[in-house]
């Protein structure tokens, strides 16, 4: 059978099923093809399930470590690991049925199955068209389309030579669906990800290990924060090999995994229960008919231009399979982008410089704009106002005072660079710092604004301040 749509969507993750919305918004006949659960990736098995798992984590240490510490007496705690997955679900399954009413509301077509773009053939003269093969056996379905918007999505990624089976060795997605969790746990790989991991694990109790090439974590973060976010998760017992030359191929499977690393040329080997591969996502590409058009990959990475077409301009793709920043809310934005051009509309391209970014270890962290490495390699004379969670009250009150808020501006202009942020609740701190950024605020005007009092906000104008040295409580 066939149907034509102005719009068809390869991939229902949150760059998929939200240009669908968008497009029905503006009135485009509109069809997704998903070969898993609308949500993909982000709602399934990346920032959902895990931040549940991290919330599970978090109110775990607080009763385990602080409770005294507030007054409040709660004898033996313990942890019910199957409560905290069961937990996670329920919240995984809302959202995932407040998004199949979604769809519903707007009326677009979503085809459980695979789909694969056709060549130029009898249904069209150009490439595009999409053979969805059913999931439910039924013959395949033929989407005649307009446009189409590739988004299907990343894929964790491994290092050659280390075979994954998500039970010994596994990646972010055999660590969710963990059944029970390991005495200890060593990570590979110190990015968001990684750090995400080795904070939620410290803090159920299991013994980590970090392993990563580089000689800091959190490569894309100002210093300040990567080495602050060291020095807090190593006082709280995880353990950093840094700079190591990881020898996959000594692994070694039994009863635990045992992995081999040079550091500064003397090679040692670690041994825990479980090994976590956490060193980036590659797209996901293969199989979905890219040969069938005049679409180019490299890196990799589906290439577009700056209105997400590819070399078929009637075909775009968006989100994680481009590459760039593999953010949730950046495939929102690139999704909507995309559908507004095919619709005619007019806008202002995606400034990813004002994109904020975050990891929901504890501490947190949160950034907007650059590093204050990137701005003096890009030539700018900085100035930076830094403020302390040790001075802030509300930061007291929660008993959470590790981190700061740091801010890095252009001498000559007095424009605001960058802001980073550490310390807990930063990542629902950090959307006034993206507001001043995108209205072109200066640390006066920032300050200039009257933060309430006892709120952690008030750590942003005072960092403000503290640009001019003219912070107030430190």
């Amino acid at each position: 059978m066939s149907k034509e749509y102005d719009l068809v969507i390869l991939g229902g993750g949150t760059g998929g099923y939200v240009a669908a919305i968008r497009a029905a918004q503006l009135g485009l006949t509109t069809a997704i093809v998903e070969k898993s659960k609308l949500g993909g990736t982000c709602l399934h098995s990346g920032c959902i399930p895990s931040k549940a798992m991290l919330k599970s984590a978090e109110v775990f240490r607080v009763t385990q470590q602080q409770a005294d510490e507030f007054g409040v007496k709660t004898g033996e705690v313990s942890l019910d690991f199957s409560q905290v997955q069961k937990r996670k679900h329920k919240i995984v399954n809302q959202l995932h049925a407040g998004i199949e009413g979604l769809m519903k509301k707007g009326k677009i077509d979503v085809y459980h199955g695979t789909g694969r773009i056709l060549g130029a053939s009898i249904f069209s003269p150009m490439p595009g068209t999409i053979s969805v093969e059913m999931d439910n056996g039924d013959e395949n379905e033929i989407l005649i389309l307009k446009n189409l918007i590739i988004a299907t999505g990343s894929k964790p990624r491994t290092l050659p030579g280390l075979v994954i089976d998500e039970i010994d060795v596994m990646t972010s997605d055999g660590a969710l669906v963990m059944n029970a969790l390991p005495s200890s746990m060593t990570i590979i790989g110190a990015g968001v990800i990684g750090i995400e991991w080795a904070s939620m694990l410290n803090d159920f109790g299991v013994k980590v290990t970090v392993l990563d090439r580089l000689d800091q974590p959190l490569p894309t973060e100002d210093r300040d924060v990567a080495i602050s976010m060291q020095k807090a998760l190593e006082k709280r017992g995880v353990t950093f090999i840094l700079g190591a030359e990881i020898h996959t191929e000594s692994l070694q499977k039994t009863d635990s995994v045992t992995i081999s690393y040079t550091v500064d040329g003397v090679e040692q080997s670690i041994t825990s229960e479980k090994l976590l591969v956490s060193v980036g996502r590659s797209a996901v590409i293969d199989d979905i008919g890219l040969a069938n058009t005049e679409i180019q990959v490299e890196n990799g990475f589906i290439q577009t231009n700056q209105t997400y077409q590819t070399k078929d301009d009637h075909i775009y793709a968006i989100g994680d399979v481009i590459g760039g920043l593999q953010l949730a809310h950046v495939a929102e934005h690139e999704g909507i982008y995309a559908v507004e051009h095919i619709a005619g509309m007019k806008r202002e391209p995606i400034d990813y410089n004002l994109v904020p970014r975050c990891v929901y270890s504890f501490p947190e962290t949160a950034a907007v704009g650059l590093t204050e490495q990137q701005a003096v390699d890009k030539g700018y004379e900085v100035k930076i106002g830094k403020f302390p969670f040790q001075a802030n009250g509300k930061a007291l009150v929660n008993g959470h005072t590790d981190g700061f808020v740091k801010i890095i501006t252009d001498q000559q202009t007095d424009d605001i660079l960058g802001v980073h942020m550490m310390g807990a609740h930063v990542t629902d701190l950090i959307s006034e710092a993206g507001l001043a950024m995108v209205l072109n605020a200066i640390p006066w005007e920032v300050s200039s604004m009257i933060h309430p009092h006892p709120t952690l906000s008030e750590a942003f104008g005072e960092a403000a301040l503290a640009v001019e040295g003219l912070a107030i409580h430190v």
